[in-house]
């Protein structure tokens, strides 16, 4: 009797009333979250919701599926489609991360990258650093990354090393080369049905939030430079941020306190994380 009931109450309601108030009368005790972006269509990010998200960054070890998290940063090349149908499935929205501004051995597509956009190799991570400046010859690699996030079912992307003008990338790089990079690529990402965000950068911050939707941070508060990313969360654009030192009830009032959701995870990027309460 009750699922009858609840079925002619659903189909009554669905298209006059949101989701979330059909759930109130059926008497649902869930949280009112966005749903997904539907595949081909770019991520949005509700300013309302931006302070609330769970979020989880796995870029290695077998991916753990089950982590209750809302968002997943995740490696668009070694994660399988079915992965990704599965987290959809489940609700998830999923960023794919893509290092713009450097180039690793291990890439499949190394071979694009000809010699004279190739600079210095970090010694740290064995990624070598490209010349920003060459538009013509990075784009396509890039849309074609991006395609590969799209085809995947990403609704977003992350733009790793975008910072090579602070780096010892090997070229003359200046602030303003980057910035146009960056805005470029933001640019790129929308063209092809991807919501943009930046990766740490934070000395750009303040000139490119309004070309992103989201950031991701690194150790903001053991850095003390929390501040620089208040750009986003001020526009009600989310800010996920992990440390990777500490205990969360030592970092968790800080980045909490500035809008931020925010995870302890180790550097690895395995699947461990130890979340931030949310707000209230």
């Amino acid at each position: 009797m009750r699922n009858g009931l609840e079925a002619r109450l659903t189909r009554g309601v669905r298209r006059a009333l949101p989701a979330c108030l059909v759930l109130a009368l059926l008497g649902a005790a869930v949280a009112c979250r966005p749903e997904p972006a539907p595949s081909g269509a770019p991520m949005s990010w509700p300013a309302a919701s931006a302070r609330h998200w769970r979020w989880q960054w796995q870029l290695t070890g077998v991916l753990d599926l089950t982590v209750e998290a809302d968002v997943f940063v995740l490696d668009p090349v070694v994660t399988t489609a079915a992965q990704t149908t599965e987290l959809r499935s489940r609700g998830r929205r999923l960023i794919c991360q893509v290092h713009v501004g450097s180039v690793h051995p291990d890439d499949p597509d190394i071979g694009r990258y000809p010699a004279r956009v190739r600079g210095t190799t970090s010694s740290r991570t064995g990624r070598t650093w490209l010349d920003v400046r060459r538009w013509e010859t990075l784009r396509p690699v890039l849309a074609d990354r991006f395609r590969l996030c799209r085809g995947k079912g990403f609704g977003a992307v992350v733009l790793a090393d975008a910072d090579g003008y602070d780096q010892d990338s090997g070229f003359p790089l200046t602030f303003d080369d980057q910035l146009e990079f960056s805005r470029r690529v933001a640019a790129l990402a929308r063209s092809l049905d991807l919501s943009p965000g930046l990766l740490n950068a934070l000395a750009q911050v303040a000139a490119l939030a309004p070309d992103f939707d989201f950031a991701v941070n690194e150790e903001c508060v053991r850095l003390g430079r929390c501040a620089k990313l208040l750009p986003f969360a001020d526009a009600g654009k989310p800010v996920f941020h992990v440390e990777y030192a500490g205990v969360t009830t030592d970092f968790c009032v800080t980045s909490v306190g500035y809008g931020f959701a925010s995870i302890r995870k180790n550097r690895t990027l395995d699947a461990w994380q130890d979340p931030c309460p949310p707000p209230p």
